[in-house]
């Protein structure tokens, strides 16, 4: 099987490659890991494997199609690779199976693929006319297509507006109901031409695509995507070794802001604020490798327009019983503040056809 020809190339692989670089050494007691959760057409668990010959990868998708790509492509290195079919969630269920207590290295390549966007009948993309699907896992769960003729007026307000930020949300709901009561919503392309329509004129002329972020909150909720990053994210730092790394790439607010709580979180003292010293056992657990959110160079975005709207975070285990036998002063205070001051992430989600907005 060949890979999708020129559709897929790795978002920020060399500053991937970099940061968990460290992670990745030889270890004396056992065997070397690391996790692609979203492995995708396996570019960046490629590159990984070459740079790194001792490291034994776990790739999951919850695609099957990505798997049989990701399975081609990485067959020079199938003796230690296991590419599992699961939703990044599932990641200690799958150490588990695997007998896997701790990982080295950790990578989130979140939002849509190459590979679905690329692929006409997926229904990802408002550009193109195909059946109103949008799930990364064909094999299971509701489509798009059923959420907007059976969810209620009020319920398609909400997830446009929360998941798709959309400032016309309940212009777009109403217009959807007032469609489907007609003949029922099939197509991508009649579901962007209803929500352009309902977009006042003034502001379809700004912003890219009109439709864009009616079908990012309908991807995201098909997917379940946020409520999975969620619970994902801590389960992978829960899973780290200590000096372990995760990396993880955002394409919008809604999901640079979760992994952002997720680290801060740990990357913080645990100790009450009013405390003088650092109590044993409340030190951070995780030191944060980057300054807020990394951006793409302007030289990444033209060779990958993809990457337009993507945010780097990454954060490495540290061990928290270092030094804990002696009380010190609580110097996390100041980190503290600091920590909760850090801006969002602004990315507002990319142009789910792969054109530039």
């Amino acid at each position: 099987m060949g890979e999708p020809r020129g559709t897929h190339v790795p978002v920020l692989l060399e500053r991937c490659l970099e940061l968990l670089a460290p992670a990745l050494a030889v270890r004396a007691d056992r065997a070397t890991v690391h996790v692609d959760a979203t492995v995708g057409l396996g570019g960046h668990a490629e590159a990984v494997l070459a740079a790194h010959p001792h490291v034994v990868l776990v790739g999951l998708d919850r695609d099957p199609e990505a798997l049989r790509h990701a399975e081609h492509r990485l067959a020079a290195y199938a003796d230690r690779t296991h590419l599992v079919h699961a939703v990044y969630d599932e990641l200690p269920a799958v150490l588990d199976r695997l007998g896997i207590p701790e990982i080295d290295g950790a990578l989130f390549d979140l939002g849509v693929s190459s590979l679905q966007l690329d692929a006409v009948d997926r229904g990802f993309s408002y550009a193109r006319d195909a059946p109103l699907d949008m799930r990364m896992d064909q094999t299971s769960g509701v489509t798009a297509e059923e959420i907007v003729n059976t969810y209620g007026q009020a319920e398609l307000t909400r997830i446009l507006r929360d998941y798709g930020e959309e400032r016309f949300a309940s212009r777009i709901a109403a217009a959807i109901v007032r469609e489907r009561a007609r003949a029922r919503i099939v197509s991508s392309a009649r579901l962007a031409e209803l929500v352009r329509d309902a977009i006042p004129a003034p502001a379809r002329r700004t912003g890219g695509h009109p439709a864009k972020r009616t079908f990012q909150a309908l991807r995201i909720e098909v997917n379940k995507e946020l409520s999975a990053l969620e619970r994902a994210v801590p389960a992978a730092l829960d899973a780290l070794a200590v000096g372990g790394r995760i990396v993880v790439l955002s394409y919008h607010s809604l999901e640079d802001r979760i992994v952002k709580r997720a680290l801060a979180a740990r990357a913080r003292s645990a100790a009450p604020v009013d405390l003088p010293v650092e109590l044993p056992g409340t030190e951070p657990t995780l030191r944060l490798l980057t300054r807020g959110a990394e951006l793409p160079s302007e030289a990444e975005v033209l060779a990958n327009p993809r990457a337009a709207s993507v945010r780097l975070r990454a954060a490495q285990r540290v061990d928290r019983t270092a030094g804990a036998d002696r009380p010190r002063m609580a110097t996390g205070r100041v980190r503290r503040v600091r920590a909760q001051h850090q801006p969002w992430g602004t990315a507002h989600g990319r142009d789910e056809s792969g054109e530039q907005t």
